[in-house]
């Protein structure tokens, strides 16, 4: 039986942060591939472990703080990685926006350097003394970036989302639903989204995502769960909160077929 070494490394000269796993079962759909909600797990996983190694770890962060927190998510996919397949999943910061960190993503297989999804994302900087956010300028906890390269996916922007738009399911928050921030982990909301779409949806082929995160869903509080189903090849899916008069939305994401 071959053996495998899993490796984690910065690319020596540069801020590319590597880390080589296997696709495990129980990361997988009933398809074999790669779920939706663990290839946003994945690629934020991989951001914070940057981070760590960057003696920038979340508790030294909120020693000094600081919150940061993924605000946008894009990715192609020009093939979901399947189960038992080994992989190297990259990162590495860009150049940021005045409110915005970038980070860039790339998932190859490990064996045949085959190009499997790519992508970027979008963080916030928050004080935690008084929850506002900060302009990235302000933190001084490493050498502004000015790294800028090309990208295959779409940008990591506003998602409009469409009038009446049709419900699919409430979805309560859960304890499990919540990480250490103390609300709803960002994969999470990947999951609400793709488990409230038709089945038909399901057994096709996903070539895109974007996912934005809006305002955070706490503990007992229920999403309502909508979507724009007159295109075929594009799903635009919401989840509202019920605050007040008004229902606010939560997080907005898009699907391409």
């Amino acid at each position: 039986m071959e053996t495998i070494t899993y490796r984690q490394w910065h690319e020596e000269g540069t801020f590319k942060f590597n880390v080589e796993t296997m696709v495990s079962f129980s990361q997988c759909d009933r398809n074999k591939n790669l779920s939706v909600h663990e290839l946003l797990k994945l690629t934020s996983d991989i951001a914070v472990e940057d981070f760590n190694q960057r003696n920038m770890s979340r508790d030294t962060l909120t020693a000094a703080g600081y919150a940061i927190l993924v605000s946008r998510n894009s990715f192609n996919i020009h093939r979901i990685p399947v189960e038992n397949e080994f992989i190297t999943v990259s990162t590495w910061e860009e150049k940021s926006e005045p409110f915005q960190f970038i980070r860039a993503y790339e998932i190859k297989d490990s064996k045949s350097n085959e190009k499997l999804v790519t992508g970027l994302s979008t963080w916030l900087l928050v004080d935690l003394n008084n929850r506002r956010l900060l302009p990235i300028k302000k933190f001084t906890m490493r050498e502004p970036l000015d790294t800028v390269t090309e990208h295959d996916c779409l940008k990591p922007e506003k998602i409009s989302l469409p009038e009446n738009m049709t419900h699919l399911e409430d979805r309560k928050i859960r304890y499990s639903d919540l990480d250490a921030n103390g609300h709803t982990n960002n994969a999470r909301y990947g999951a609400f989204a793709f488990d409230a779409i038709p089945d038909e949806f399901k057994e096709k082929k996903l070539k895109a995502l974007r996912i934005n995160y809006s305002q955070e869903a706490l503990y007992d509080q229920n999403l309502e769960i909508k979507a724009d189903l007159s295109d075929s090849e594009k799903l635009t899916v919401a989840g509202f909160l019920n605050n007040g008069e008004k229902p606010v939305s939560s997080f907005e994401c898009e699907f391409y077929f």
